[in-house]
């Protein structure tokens, strides 16, 4: 059985399309489907069932695919470590939120870009978790931090690190809150600060006031800007509350620039996982990082 044609199988049957397997693959589409009725034809059986948006694997292409998937995982294994051995870098492609990724991902793995013959080259993406993770299922990323987990066989999720939600504000307006009051009302005892948020949709505080208060926000967005760093920074300048993560708000609290206005028993938390196309942590390059990264977030709190 030609190992290409099981490549291609194995690669339709994760992304779950011929088109995406294509991008994947560096193919055609009509060339992937080509190859994908010739192993049909060799076996005698379907492989996969077409639908409108895709296709699903029958009961013999799942038998096949558990079947070879390891065996080609570990061949290209054997491959890319040989070229692991050359002088030049490598260059991994790393996607991920902006602010997580420039304060804890890139740092981390500055220690992979040093003098060795392993060294590696660095290529950064930022975006959301759906752009993330698309770009890794179309192949334009090698590794992707992203707080969703996705789902389908394509793309296979280690969850990384927590992060903590804490609400905060300049000291001034901390003066202006009623402790006992908030103690006892919750969320409407800040009703009358301003908020600083990434979006109009208030997503940080609302998912804190959910978590917390059990209830919605009732203010809008005074400063809106879509980017963590920037509402950290107009907190401190005074320009409302916000709901930060405590690694990127905990110099300003320690400084006294900013000050926890809650202390839930139970704070909010938001859970950030590596995801990689399912097979590549066979690459020694994408395991490395990979490998990095895990041991890196065993120190953030």
């Amino acid at each position: 059985m030609d190992l290409a044609l099981l490549r291609t199988f194995v690669t339709v049957h994760r992304a779950g399309s011929f088109t995406r397997a294509a991008a994947l693959l560096g193919l055609s589409q009509p060339a992937v489907t080509s190859q994908i009725r010739t192993l049909e034809r060799q076996l005698g059986r379907p492989l996969f069932l077409r639908q409108a948006r895709g296709v699903i694997p029958t009961t013999i292409g799942d038998e096949l695919a558990h079947k070879a998937a390891p065996h080609l995982d570990a061949l290209v294994e054997i491959a890319e470590s040989g070229l692991d051995d050359e002088t030049s870098p490598r260059t991994l492609h790393l996607a991920g939120p902006p602010e997580f990724t420039a304060e804890r991902a890139l740092p981390a793995l500055t220690g992979l870009t040093g003098d060795d013959d392993r060294r590696l080259a660095l290529r950064a993406s930022f975006g959301t978790a759906e752009e993330v993770l698309e770009g890794l299922a179309s192949g334009h990323h090698d590794l992707a931090i992203s707080t969703a987990r996705p789902r389908g066989a394509l793309l296979s999720a280690t969850p990384l690190c927590d992060e903590e939600h804490v609400l905060v504000a300049a000291p001034r307006w901390a003066e202006r809150i009623d402790s006992e009051a908030l103690r006892l009302k919750g969320a409407p005892a800040l009703d009358h600060l301003p908020v600083v948020e990434v979006h109009e949709s208030l997503p940080f505080v609302a998912r804190y006031w959910a978590s917390v208060f059990d209830s919605r926000p009732a203010a809008s967005g005074t400063v809106v800007v879509p980017d963590l760093r920037a509402v950290l920074s107009c907190a401190i300048a005074g320009a409302g509350l916000a709901v930060l993560p405590r690694y990127l708000c905990a110099p300003a609290l320690c400084q006294g620039t900013l000050v926890a206005l809650h202390d839930p028993v139970v704070p909010p938390l938001r859970t950030y996982f590596l995801v990689v196309r399912t097979g590549t942590l066979a690459l020694p390059l994408v395991a490395r990082a990979h490998a990095c990264l895990q041991r890196a977030a065993a120190a953030w709190y």
